[in-house]
């Protein structure tokens, strides 16, 4: 027979990192500042692990691009992102993003970015999911 001690019994239970599970999620711009290079026909592929985001994207004005970085407790991002134009030239720089969870409960992220290469700009975009 099984005898069961329940004061020395434990078991992990999961527990959601972030409010917000970012994976499997597409994106596409909504607004973009004028000196950024994403624009509608840009698709942003994400996924999470944990506190851990990445992404590709491409499209639009985008060849290919890859982002990399964390999921805060309350669901915002922070990451740096790098791409190719369609002219050719590498891009890079990091973005700070603040979720929104909308009526139909999809998702929008208003965002607030810098270039760290070329003029070193900053802009704002905002993404909704698909």
């Amino acid at each position: 027979y099984v005898v069961l001690v329940y004061e020395i019994m434990e078991k992990r239970l999961p527990k959601a990192t972030t409010k917000i599970s970012y994976d499997g999620k597409v994106f596409i711009s909504k607004v973009n500042s004028e000196n950024g290079e994403v624009n509608s026909s840009t698709e942003f592929f994400y996924h999470q692990n944990d506190r851990t985001l990445w992404a590709e994207y491409s499209g639009g004005e985008i060849v290919r691009g890859n982002l990399i970085g964390t999921v805060d407790e309350n669901g915002e991002l922070n990451f740096y992102y790098q791409h190719i134009n369609n002219q050719g030239t590498a891009r890079i720089g990091k973005c700070h993003s603040v979720p929104t969870v909308l009526e139909n409960g999809k998702i929008e992220l208003n965002e607030s970015w810098q270039w760290l290469n070329g003029d070193l700009s900053i802009g704002n975009s905002v993404l909704i999911e698909k």
